[in-house]
């Protein structure tokens, strides 16, 4: 259970960080913000695991400083390509 809570903790806080890099804040609530944040973290940790990055990702159990940057990165990834289909380039 407590696995869980802290799962959705760094995914609020990461999907949130995302949303201010990319200039989506204001157009995401919190529960928004948790979803960009837990997906991310599965495409951050996919696109380490291509490109040969330790760490792991958070969703296996790894929380480092790496984890919590490819968490952050997929998230920034993810919200570019939303972006991108809705309204046709990236911010």
């Amino acid at each position: 259970m407590m696995g869980f809570i802290i799962w959705l903790i760094v995914g609020g806080v990461i999907g949130w960080l995302a949303s201010l890099v990319m200039k989506t804040d204001a157009q995401q609530g919190l529960f928004l913000n948790i979803v960009v944040g837990i997906v991310g973290a599965f495409l951050g940790g996919w696109i380490g695991s291509m490109l040969g990055i330790g760490g792991g990702d958070i969703n296996n159990g790894a929380f480092n400083l790496t984890s919590l940057l490819l968490a952050l990165v997929g998230a920034i990834v993810l919200l570019a390509i939303i972006n991108l289909f809705r309204r046709g380039r990236v911010r």
